[in-house]
């Protein structure tokens, strides 16, 4: 079996892990979208029919999982970043030492 360079290798793995997080993102504001226009038609719905503000709790709810959402979305985009930001200083750093 021939094995390709080690730089194509890594070339590859770069745009797989970008497209899992521009997939990630786009996940994300579907989500956003999607919440927006669901809980806007629940309390047109309500204030239509007045009375208890129920659509409150919905909203809530599905809001706690939306943050949820963009927290992991974020944690995961953002924590492989600082960790290619650190392996980067610490090979400059021990390039210079070595």
């Amino acid at each position: 079996m021939i094995t390709p360079p080690l730089a194509a290798t890594q070339e590859r793995e770069l745009y797989r892990r970008a497209e899992r997080h521009v997939k990630m993102r786009l996940g994300l504001a579907v989500h956003a979208i999607v919440y927006l226009l669901v809980n806007a038609g629940l309390w047109f719905l309500n204030e239509a029919h007045g009375g208890y503000r129920w659509a409150v709790w919905p909203t809530l709810g599905w809001g706690i999982g939306l943050l949820a959402h963009a927290t992991a979305t974020f944690l995961v985009t953002g924590r492989q970043r600082w960790i290619e930001q650190m392996v980067r200083r610490e090979a400059e750093r021990l390039g210079k030492t070595g």
